[in-house]
């Protein structure tokens, strides 16, 4: 009986010592079998989706979790966007966004959050190029010229598809429409999975899209790239070349990808996902997915990815209103 309540005893002991033991570990010991939900508010087959999915490894094993891609592209953005900013800011559930989020106050006359206020800029990654593209079948054009003569021509009967309402690829082209000062009409969808499958189709005639994902519809031939809105060619396609070098110095268009996390995410969290999504982009086989997919990235400190979200929206709520576009 003695021997039994002594065994007892020391079992127990034993246990509050393992339980001390456990309470003392470092949060990133016990975080190796969590879960970090990255919402997109963009669709499969995005450059947003193509850029995080091809990083979806090296972020967990530089977050030392399961990373689960979590698309939630309803209202051109605007759905997955609330999702994240109800969510609690304790690391669990960041995003990875595109311009769209600098572009959304300047085109919505009301949003279910405030941006950047609900949100908390953690790092600027860079940018994937964008290219304008056209049906074959439906546009003979095969550059910047011939496009332009053809669309004046067609006197704004024309179609071009974007990503949805106040997207960059809605801006993106309305902004090239006002460089050469040419009409068409907008044809929005829900992400750009549905766009360039229409525009494969032939239910629209152009476009422009993130180069990662055409690339395989363009060396098919399915599509035809009249330029990219670069200042320079990229090495991943060589071949394209620039609206600047084609006559139209001004368009240029970056469309940039940054992770963000929840309002209120503490100091430790941010410094800790910013740590991993550096690590992250300098995996060899990471640099080397994203040259190939023609990205260029070089990810920012947090300081400057919460000032450059305050000066890209004053950015594009001008050149929104210089383009035209109806508030939604």
């Amino acid at each position: 009986m003695t021997a039994s309540r002594h065994l007892t005893r020391r079992h127990l002991l034993e246990g509050l010592a393992a339980f001390g033991a456990l309470g003392a570990a470092p949060l990133g010991a016990l975080a190796q079998d969590r879960t970090v939900r990255f919402i997109l508010p963009n669709a499969t087959g995005s450059g947003v989706d193509a850029i995080t999915r091809g990083a979806q490894p090296a972020l967990g094993k530089a977050l030392g979790a399961t990373v689960v891609v979590d698309n939630q592209p309803g209202a051109g953005g605007i759905v997955g966007l609330q999702a994240l900013a109800r969510s609690a800011p304790d690391g669990h559930t960041l995003g990875v966004v595109s311009n769209n989020v600098v572009i959304f106050p300047s085109v919505y006359k009301s949003l279910p959050f405030n941006m950047p206020g609900d949100f908390t800029p953690i790092a600027v990654c860079g940018y994937t190029p964008v290219v304008l593209v056209v049906n074959p079948a439906k546009v003979a054009a095969t550059n910047s010229k011939e496009l332009v003569a053809l669309l004046k021509s067609k006197n704004g009967d024309m179609t071009y598809a974007s990503g949805g309402n106040g997207t960059i690829l809605h801006l993106a082209t309305e902004m090239y429409l006002d460089e050469v000062g040419a009409r068409a009409r907008h044809i929005p969808y829900k992400g750009v999975g549905p766009m360039v499958t229409d525009l494969i189709g032939g239910q629209v005639e152009f476009g422009t899209v993130s180069l990662p994902s055409v690339q395989a519809h363009l060396k098919s031939g399915a599509l035809r790239a009249i330029g990219v809105a670069t200042q320079q060619r990229i090495a991943a396609a060589p071949e394209i070349p620039t609206f600047v070098e084609q006559g139209v110095p001004n368009y240029v268009v970056e469309a940039w990808i940054a992770v963000v996390g929840p309002k209120g995410l503490p100091a430790a969290e941010v410094k800790r996902v910013h740590d991993a999504v550096v690590a992250a982009f300098n995996a060899p086989d990471v640099k080397e997915l994203m040259a190939k997919q023609g990205n260029v990235i070089n990810v920012s400190s947090t300081e400057h990815a919460q000032q450059f979200f305050k000066t890209e929206l004053a950015k594009y709520a001008a050149l929104v209103k210089k383009a035209g576009v109806e508030l939604q």
